[in-house]
C-alpha cells in the first residue's frame, strides 16, 4: 500500500510524524509556511493555500503557544477546487523553538516548530556577544533541535579579531559547529550550502542587521526581500516582518525570522543543563544533592573553578540563567493559575445569569 504522505517528505515530513498522525479521514496534512494574524499559509504536495482555524479548535486552544506556528503540521479540511481550508488539529511537535515574550509580559512565544537545526547568526563586527549566544544555545537545546553558529561579516574584521572570538567560544565550553562567513566575499557560503540537506528544516535566528536576509537572498538565488542600507553603527535595517518557511532549490527548508535582540529564558532547566554539560556532570559529585554551587563545602563545581577547569564567568552565567528561568517559570505558572481562576469565575457568572 502506498504511503499517502510520501510526497510530504520533501516538505520535512518524516517517519516520526507518520507514527503520530491523528487526522480525521476527511482531513489532509499540510505544513504551516507563514502565519498572518488569523490566516495561515499552508503547503502540501499540491502547492500553497490559505486556511483558518476552526471555531472549535480556537475554543479548545486559547493559549498562543497551543496554536499552529511556522513549521507545524496541521490537519486541514479542504474541498476540491477550494483555495481555502479549515484547520481542525495540529500534530505533536517533534522539536520547537520558543522564548519568553519580549518586555515584562510572562508569556511563551513560539518561534518555530519541527526544526532540525537552529542557525544562530552573530556579526563579528559589532554584534558578537557570548552571553547572548549562550542564551540562544540554551533554548535551542531545550526545544530538541541541533544548533549551528554562523559568524558573519568576517570581511569587516581583522583575522585576529575572529580568532579571538573563536577562542572565547571554545573557552566557554561551547561545542556547536561554528562557521565564519562573509556575504560580501562569499567565503564560507559553499560550506554552509553543503550542510543544508534536502528535507531538513533550518531556522535562522539573530539580531537585526547581522546579515540573515542577505544570506537567505543568496541561498535562494534572488532578491526575495529588500535589505536596508547599513547605518553608521554597522547595523542594517532588517525588513523581514514575519516568520516564513522557504524551500531552497537544493531541497532544504529554511525559516527566516525578524531580528531578535532580546531572548528571554522560560522553561529551560534541561536546556541549561545541556549547555553547561561540564557543570551538570560535576554536580553529581557534590557532597549535597541540592548543592547550589555557591558556598557549600564539598562542592565539586567550585573545586573545578578553583582548579581552573571551569571559568568563573561560565559559572556566573549558569547561575544567572537558572535564576531567570526559575523566576519566569514561577511567574508564568502564577499567571496561568490566575487566568484559570478568572475563566472559572466568568463561567460561574454566566451560569448564574442563565439560572436567573
Amino acid at each position: 500500500m502506498n504511503n499517502p504522505h510520501e510526497e510530504l517528505y520533501a516538505l520535512g515530513w518524516s517517519d516520526w510524524f507518520e507514527q503520530r498522525v491523528t487526522c480525521e479521514p476527511a482531513d489532509t496534512v499540510a505544513r504551516v509556511v507563514a502565519v498572518d494574524r488569523d490566516q495561515l499559509l499552508l503547503a502540501d504536495q499540491t502547492g500553497q493555500f490559505r486556511a483558518k482555524l476552526s471555531g472549535s479548535y480556537r475554543h479548545r486552544h486559547q493559549l498562543a503557544q497551543e496554536r499552529p506556528c511556522v513549521g507545524d503540521w496541521v490537519c486541514v479540511e479542504r474541498q476540491d477546487g477550494d483555495d481555502h481550508g479549515v484547520i481542525h488539529g495540529c500534530l505533536e511537535r517533534r522539536t520547537s523553538l520558543h522564548r519568553k515574550s519580549a518586555g515584562h509580559s510572562i508569556e511563551l512565544q513560539m518561534i518555530a516548530a519541527n526544526v532540525d537545526y537552529v542557525v544562530i547568526v552573530q556579526s563579528c563586527e559589532w554584534d558578537f556577544n557570548l552571553k547572548r549566544l549562550e542564551r540562544y544555545l540554551v533554548m535551542v537545546r531545550e526545544g530538541g533541535a541541533e544548533p549551528y553558529i554562523l559568524l558573519t561579516k568576517t570581511d569587516l574584521v581583522d583575522p585576529a579579531v575572529l580568532a579571538a572570538q573563536l577562542d572565547e567560544i571554545a573557552a566557554a565550553g561551547i561545542t556547536a559547529p561554528i562557521l565564519p562567513l562573509s556575504n560580501v566575499t562569499h567565503e564560507g557560503l559553499d560550506r554552509l550550502m553543503h550542510h543544508l540537506l534536502p528535507g531538513k528544516t533550518y531556522c535562522f535566528v539573530g539580531s537585526s542587521g547581522v546579515g540573515k536576509s542577505t544570506l537567505i537572498n543568496q541561498l535562494i538565488g534572488r532578491q526575495r526581500m529588500e535589505t536596508g542600507a547599513v547605518s553608521g553603527t554597522g547595523e542594517g535595517r532588517h525588513t523581514t516582518v514575519r516568520r516564513e518557511l522557504i524551500r531552497l532549490e537544493g531541497g532544504a527548508l529554511v525559516i527566516d525570522n525578524p531580528g531578535m535582540r532580546e531572548f528571554g529564558i522560560l522553561g529551560a532547566d534541561s536546556g541549561i543543563g545541556d549547555s553547561y554539560a561540564a557543570i551538570s556532570a560535576l554536580a553529581s559529585a557534590c557532597r549535597f544533592r541540592d548543592c547550589s554551587h555557591t558556598d557549600e563545602p564539598g562542592c565539586a563545581v567550585l573545586a573545578a573553578v578553583q582548579a581552573g577547569d571551569i571559568s568563573p564567568e561560565s559559572l556566573q552565567n549558569f547561575h544567572k540563567l537558572m535564576e531567570e528561568s526559575r523566576f519566569n517559570d514561577m511567574s508564568y505558572a502564577e499567571k496561568r493559575k490566575k487566568d484559570r481562576n478568572f475563566g472559572r469565575y466568568i463561567k460561574s457568572v454566566k451560569r448564574d445569569l442563565r439560572d436567573d
